[in-house]
Protein backbone atom coordinates (compact mmCIF):
# COMPACT_ATOMS: atom_id res chain seq x y z
CA UNK A 1 0.00 0.00 0.00
CA UNK A 2 2.83 2.39 0.92
CA UNK A 3 4.64 1.63 -2.38
CA UNK A 4 1.42 2.35 -4.30
CA UNK A 5 1.03 5.68 -2.52
CA UNK A 6 4.64 6.62 -3.28
CA UNK A 7 4.23 5.60 -6.95
CA UNK A 8 1.00 7.58 -7.20
CA UNK A 9 2.61 10.66 -5.67
CA UNK A 10 5.60 10.36 -8.04
CA UNK A 11 3.27 10.09 -11.04
CA UNK A 12 1.34 13.15 -9.86
CA UNK A 13 4.55 15.17 -9.67
CA UNK A 14 5.64 13.87 -13.09
CA UNK A 15 2.38 14.98 -14.73
CA UNK A 16 2.56 18.34 -13.01
CA UNK A 17 6.16 18.86 -14.14
CA UNK A 18 5.26 17.94 -17.72
CA UNK A 19 2.56 20.58 -17.84
CA UNK A 20 -0.41 18.23 -17.95
CA UNK A 21 -3.34 20.52 -17.21
CA UNK A 22 -6.00 17.82 -17.35
CA UNK A 23 -7.78 17.27 -14.07
CA UNK A 24 -8.04 13.74 -12.80
CA UNK A 25 -10.11 12.35 -10.02
CA UNK A 26 -9.05 9.52 -7.75
CA UNK A 27 -10.94 7.74 -5.05
CA UNK A 28 -8.26 8.51 -2.46
CA UNK A 29 -6.78 11.93 -3.00
CA UNK A 30 -5.47 12.33 0.54
CA UNK A 31 -1.87 12.26 -0.68
CA UNK A 32 -2.44 15.26 -2.90
CA UNK A 33 -4.41 17.15 -0.27
CA UNK A 34 -1.53 16.70 2.15
CA UNK A 35 0.86 18.12 -0.44
CA UNK A 36 -1.32 21.06 -1.49
CA UNK A 37 -4.65 21.57 0.17
CA UNK A 38 -6.91 23.64 -2.12
CA UNK A 39 -9.43 25.87 -0.46
CA UNK A 40 -13.11 24.93 -0.61
CA UNK A 41 -13.77 27.86 -2.94
CA UNK A 42 -11.08 26.69 -5.39
CA UNK A 43 -12.52 23.19 -5.57
CA UNK A 44 -16.03 24.52 -6.05
CA UNK A 45 -14.97 26.89 -8.85
CA UNK A 46 -13.02 24.12 -10.61
CA UNK A 47 -15.91 21.69 -10.33
CA UNK A 48 -18.33 24.32 -11.64
CA UNK A 49 -16.07 25.16 -14.59
CA UNK A 50 -15.74 21.48 -15.48
CA UNK A 51 -19.50 20.98 -15.26
CA UNK A 52 -20.15 24.04 -17.44
CA UNK A 53 -17.70 22.84 -20.11
CA UNK A 54 -19.27 19.38 -20.25
CA UNK A 55 -22.72 20.92 -20.70
CA UNK A 56 -21.88 22.74 -23.94
CA UNK A 57 -22.92 20.93 -27.12
CA UNK A 58 -20.08 21.60 -29.58
CA UNK A 59 -21.59 21.17 -33.06
CA UNK A 60 -19.68 21.58 -36.31
CA UNK A 61 -21.07 21.74 -39.81
CA UNK A 62 -19.17 22.15 -43.07
CA UNK A 63 -20.37 23.80 -46.25
CA UNK A 64 -18.63 23.47 -49.62
CA UNK A 65 -18.57 25.00 -53.10
CA UNK A 66 -21.09 22.39 -54.31
CA UNK A 67 -23.77 23.93 -52.05
CA UNK A 68 -23.79 21.05 -49.58
CA UNK A 69 -23.59 20.69 -45.83
CA UNK A 70 -21.74 17.63 -44.59
CA UNK A 71 -24.52 16.82 -42.07
CA UNK A 72 -28.31 16.73 -42.26
CA UNK A 73 -29.00 16.68 -38.51
CA UNK A 74 -27.71 18.52 -35.47
CA UNK A 75 -28.65 17.47 -31.94
CA UNK A 76 -28.76 19.07 -28.50
CA UNK A 77 -30.77 18.90 -25.30
CA UNK A 78 -33.42 21.45 -24.36
CA UNK A 79 -31.86 24.32 -22.44
CA UNK A 80 -28.33 23.19 -23.26
CA UNK A 81 -25.70 25.71 -24.24
CA UNK A 82 -24.72 25.17 -27.88
CA UNK A 83 -21.65 26.29 -29.77
CA UNK A 84 -22.32 25.89 -33.49
CA UNK A 85 -19.29 26.20 -35.77
CA UNK A 86 -19.58 26.55 -39.54
CA UNK A 87 -16.52 25.75 -41.65
CA UNK A 88 -16.59 26.72 -45.35
CA UNK A 89 -14.37 24.07 -46.94
CA UNK A 90 -14.61 25.56 -50.43
CA UNK A 91 -12.52 28.21 -52.14
CA UNK A 92 -15.15 30.51 -53.64
CA UNK A 93 -15.49 33.98 -52.10
CA UNK A 94 -18.43 34.98 -49.92
CA UNK A 95 -19.91 37.12 -52.71
CA UNK A 96 -20.20 34.10 -55.03
CA UNK A 97 -20.70 31.14 -52.67
CA UNK A 98 -21.34 32.47 -49.18
CA UNK A 99 -22.70 30.14 -46.54
CA UNK A 100 -24.32 30.53 -43.16
CA UNK A 101 -26.47 28.40 -40.91
CA UNK A 102 -29.88 29.75 -39.87
CA UNK A 103 -31.95 27.81 -37.32
CA UNK A 104 -35.58 28.91 -37.27
CA UNK A 105 -38.43 28.43 -34.84
CA UNK A 106 -41.03 25.75 -35.44
CA UNK A 107 -43.69 26.67 -37.96
CA UNK A 108 -41.54 29.15 -39.90
CA UNK A 109 -42.01 28.85 -43.66
CA UNK A 110 -38.44 28.23 -44.84
CA UNK A 111 -39.24 29.07 -48.47
CA UNK A 112 -40.81 32.41 -47.49
CA UNK A 113 -37.82 33.17 -45.26
CA UNK A 114 -35.38 32.31 -48.06
CA UNK A 115 -37.29 34.46 -50.55
CA UNK A 116 -37.18 37.41 -48.14
CA UNK A 117 -33.45 36.78 -47.61
CA UNK A 118 -32.72 37.49 -51.29
CA UNK A 119 -33.38 41.20 -50.68
CA UNK A 120 -31.28 41.28 -47.48
CA UNK A 121 -27.79 41.25 -49.00
CA UNK A 122 -26.72 44.22 -46.87
CA UNK A 123 -27.52 42.16 -43.74
CA UNK A 124 -25.76 38.97 -44.93
CA UNK A 125 -29.08 37.59 -46.23
CA UNK A 126 -30.83 37.77 -42.86
CA UNK A 127 -34.08 39.71 -43.42
CA UNK A 128 -34.61 42.22 -40.61
CA UNK A 129 -38.35 41.59 -40.52
CA UNK A 130 -37.74 37.84 -39.99
CA UNK A 131 -35.24 38.08 -37.13
CA UNK A 132 -38.00 37.13 -34.67
CA UNK A 133 -38.28 33.79 -36.47
CA UNK A 134 -34.64 32.89 -35.80
CA UNK A 135 -33.31 30.80 -32.92
CA UNK A 136 -29.69 31.39 -33.97
CA UNK A 137 -27.61 32.07 -37.05
CA UNK A 138 -23.95 32.21 -37.96
CA UNK A 139 -22.29 34.96 -39.91
CA UNK A 140 -22.08 34.59 -43.69
CA UNK A 141 -18.63 33.32 -44.69
CA UNK A 142 -16.68 32.50 -47.84
CA UNK A 143 -14.26 29.74 -48.81
CA UNK A 144 -11.64 28.87 -46.22
CA UNK A 145 -13.40 30.79 -43.43
CA UNK A 146 -14.87 29.61 -40.13
CA UNK A 147 -17.46 31.20 -37.85
CA UNK A 148 -19.26 30.23 -34.65
CA UNK A 149 -22.37 31.22 -32.76
CA UNK A 150 -23.35 30.37 -29.20
CA UNK A 151 -26.94 30.06 -28.02
CA UNK A 152 -29.22 28.10 -25.72
CA UNK A 153 -31.17 25.24 -27.28
CA UNK A 154 -34.94 25.84 -27.32
CA UNK A 155 -37.64 23.49 -26.04
CA UNK A 156 -37.66 19.90 -27.21
CA UNK A 157 -38.70 19.54 -30.82
CA UNK A 158 -37.48 19.48 -34.40
CA UNK A 159 -36.36 22.74 -36.01
CA UNK A 160 -35.22 23.54 -39.55
CA UNK A 161 -31.78 24.84 -40.37
CA UNK A 162 -30.57 26.08 -43.76
CA UNK A 163 -28.28 28.44 -45.62
CA UNK A 164 -29.99 31.74 -46.44
CA UNK A 165 -27.63 32.73 -49.29
CA UNK A 166 -29.83 33.09 -52.42
CA UNK A 167 -30.63 29.73 -53.99
CA UNK A 168 -28.90 27.63 -51.33
CA UNK A 169 -31.73 26.67 -48.98
CA UNK A 170 -33.08 24.01 -51.35
CA UNK A 171 -29.93 21.91 -51.00
CA UNK A 172 -28.29 23.20 -47.83
CA UNK A 173 -30.79 22.24 -45.17
CA UNK A 174 -31.35 19.90 -42.31
CA UNK A 175 -33.02 19.34 -38.95
CA UNK A 176 -31.95 20.55 -35.51
CA UNK A 177 -33.26 17.92 -33.11
CA UNK A 178 -33.69 19.04 -29.52
CA UNK A 179 -34.44 16.36 -26.93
Amino acid sequence: MKKSLIAFTAMAFLFTACGNNESTTTEDNSATTEEVAPSENDATEADTAAADDSEVAELTIEGNDAMQYNVKTLEAKAGQKVKLTLVHTGKAPKSAMGHNVVIVKQGVDVDAFANAAIAAQANDYIPADKEGDIIAHTALIGGGETTSVEFTAPAAGIYDFFCSFPGHHGMMKGKFIVE
